[in-house]
């Protein structure tokens, strides 16, 4: 754990790919006890890419870190029995469980209240109605491959980045601590769905993007880097390609006072009768005139000589980098950051591992836990948790329903 807010809360994962392990990531990492099962030899992810040269995944030790594991047989009827005592195991503190797992099944909701009624369930899904989906196919259902990309190209251009996943994983964690806080005063367990598909759908309607179509009837094109309805765009300096933003007054006097830019700015300002300063939306919609004057203007400057000067007004702009560069880079963004800590991780290779990103005031960061080896704490949870004594243990591992450490992987 980095922080201990959470201590002494427990939570049970049985859950695959993003969405759901990253949920159990963000509690684990404020202190909770997340214990996470497995099937033997691992999930779905367990060989996701990206991978060490030795076959392991980086990815599953990315999201997986500071839990404990335990490695089950869930084809066989013993090891679904264990499964679900896991989830609904007693304790205050306890009888919380995040899955992905079909809402029908032996880990369904109905099955698993029935043995601990005040069982709070976080299930993570793909479209609301049950059916399968993954962040790139709600997100080419929504629409936004579709503005993305160049202006001149209608083919839709996926994301890299599954933002989609991502935001459902930490609105699950808010959601699970939100319920949490009603059962300590109702005393009521619930089952809280959470769809890829909604997530979607609620974060373009709060972006305004929803009420956008509505209102125009037509829907946003494309229109490659530039910023919608601001000042912004990737420029082309004598010695590479930085990206300038300007929303605010400030940033857009700044910017044109440096740049040299302040009598052809005034002179369209003057034929348009308008301020660019006054007006974000107008330095968007008359773009097409501007960008012409600063390609220009930065296009006869180096980007190390611009750093200095932007830097000093505070200008919003970065060069553009390859994450190996910004990783090996300065900066304070990987490099001498607090956020990571040097560890060594089941693939056997040691490199920084993230905590966090949130710091609080007066609270120290502990140590960032790497994930576990699959199945490293099976006989610790079972006899901990489970109440299941060594003569018992050792019938589940001879039996194959259960795998510690060396066996799991």
């Amino acid at each position: 754990m980095v922080y201990h807010l959470l201590q002494g809360m427990r939570i049970v994962e049985g859950a695959a790919f993003i969405a759901g392990p990253s949920c159990g990531l963000h509690l684990a990492q404020m202190g909770a006890e997340v214990i996470r099962f497995d099937n033997i030899g691992g999930g779905p992810d367990f060989r996701r890419w990206p991978l060490s040269e030795t076959g392991h995944s980086l990815y599953w030790e990315g999201l997986n870190k500071g839990k404990k594991s335990v490695a089950i047989d869930m084809s066989s009827p013993e090891g679904r029995e264990l499964a679900m005592a896991l989830a609904t195991a007693p304790g205050p503190d306890g009888g919380m469980f995040v899955t992905n797992f079909p809402v029908d099944g032996f880990l369904s909701y109905p099955a698993l209240s029935a043995r601990r009624p005040d069982l709070i369930c976080l299930r993570v899904m793909g479209w609301a109605d049950g059916t399968s989906a993954v962040d790139y196919t709600i997100n080419a259902a929504v629409g936004v491959p579709m503005m993305t990309g160049p202006a001149d190209d209608p083919r839709p251009v996926n994301h890299v980045l599954p933002a989609w996943d991502l935001l459902t994983g930490a609105y699950a964690a808010f959601a699970l601590l939100a319920a949490e806080r009603a059962r300590r005063t109702t005393g009521q367990g619930q089952e809280i769905r959470v769809p890829l598909s909604d997530i979607a759908a609620t974060t373009l309607s709060h972006l305004g993007q929803v009420a956008e179509v509505l209102a125009t009837g037509t829907d946003r094109p494309r229109m490659g880097n530039d910023l919608f309805g601001a000042f912004g765009r990737d420029f082309e300096t004598r010695d590479g390609r930085i990206i300038v933003i300007a929303i605010t007054p400030r940033q857009w006097r700044d910017l044109v006072e440096l740049l040299g830019l302040q009598a052809p700015t005034a002179a369209i300002e003057a034929e348009l009768g308008l301020s660019f300063a006054a007006d974000e939306g107008a330095r968007f919609t008359h773009r097409r005139r501007l960008f012409p004057l600063f390609e220009a203007a930065f296009a006869r400057l180096d980007t190390a000589a611009l750093k200095p000067l932007f830097d000093a007004r505070g200008v919003c702009w970065s060069a553009y980098r390859s994450l190996s560069e910004a990783v090996a880079g300065p900066g304070g963004l990987f490099r001498d950051n607090p956020v990571f800590q040097e560890a060594e991780h089941p693939s056997g290779l040691r490199y920084p591992a993230a905590g966090p990103a949130a710091t609080f005031p007066g609270l120290a960061r502990g140590t960032v836990l790497p994930a576990p080896r699959l199945g490293e704490n099976t006989d610790e949870v079972l006899a901990g948790l489970l109440g299941l004594g060594d003569l018992e243990i050792a019938r589940l591992h001879d039996k194959g329903v259960i795998a510690g450490a060396r066996s799991g992987a």
